[in-house]
């Protein structure tokens, strides 16, 4: 684990001068949620970090915003002199993806958009509202039970309990009082990344399970609409960790998006 100068923690894998790929973790999560799909990205130079708030990397303030998490992740790549990435994004980290590419289109190669929300039913807003107030009342354990049924489904859920209980393991150790700062970006801010202009115009994958239901097939189709040439991937059976319940399924679409395009 590296540190840049404002305190981040990151690493980098792969070989030097191979194209750059960075891969942004969701809520509550850490950089170690890619470690089984790293592997298969063996030919890029692979970014990974935590999010601000999150596991290694410190808070930004009082009241952070997705543009300050947009704005961590340029002084990253210009800390490291990379002028331009490949962003793969899941969940939150699609959110702070798309942003970056509205703001920073020259600097996005490509984008990989993996579980990650669009605007909401006004049922499923007021759903995640309440599950972020939830949060801030009461912290991180408050709301980890019902997201692991969400995420996983039950049977994996039931043969694999080492992979909920790490995951789980993840969200407590956030800090009971920045977490729910971080969950109201995610809950509040999704406005910001719908219906950009200009229009993305970057190589983009769009990427979920069928079974996820924060995030389902419509809402990847939804993203996917808004950026020419988008492609979308339907997974069958899996729900919102699909890269964790399934990372061969999640990789083989990826990886050769990211061949064809970078």
């Amino acid at each position: 684990m590296m540190r840049a100068p404002d305190g981040t923690g990151f690493a980098l894998h792969g070989p030097r001068g191979a194209p750059v790929v960075v891969l942004i973790h969701g809520l509550g999560l850490t950089q170690a949620l890619w470690a089984d799909i790293l592997p298969a990205l063996a030919r890029f130079r692979v970014l990974t970090y935590d999010l601000s708030g999150h596991g290694q990397s410190p808070s930004l303030g009082p009241e952070p915003a997705l543009a300050d998490l947009t704005a961590q992740l340029a002084a990253l790549l210009d800390h490291l002199c990379l002028p331009q990435a490949a962003l793969v994004g899941f969940s939150m980290g699609g959110m702070v993806a798309r942003h970056f590419a509205q703001t920073h289109p020259a600097r996005v190669t490509a984008l990989a958009l993996l579980n990650t929300p669009h605007r909401r039913s006004a049922k499923a807003q007021a759903a995640v509202l309440a599950r972020a107030a939830k949060a801030a009342r009461a912290g991180p354990a408050a709301t980890v039970e019902a997201a692991l049924t969400r995420w996983f489904t039950d049977p994996f859920r039931a043969a694999n309990p080492a992979t909920p209980d790490l995951v789980r393991h993840w969200i407590l150790a956030n800090d009971r009082a920045v977490y729910p700062l971080y969950y109201r970006i995610f809950a509040a801010e999704i406005d910001r990344v719908v219906a950009p202009f200009p229009p993305l115009t970057c190589p983009a994958l769009v990427l979920t399970g069928d079974q996820d239901h924060g995030n389902p097939p419509a809402m990847a189709r939804a993203i996917a609409a808004e950026i020419a040439g988008a492609t979308v991937v339907i997974l069958p059976g899996l729900r919102h960790m699909a890269l964790m319940e399934d990372p061969a399924a999640v990789m083989a679409p990826l990886a050769a998006f990211l061949a064809r395009t970078l």
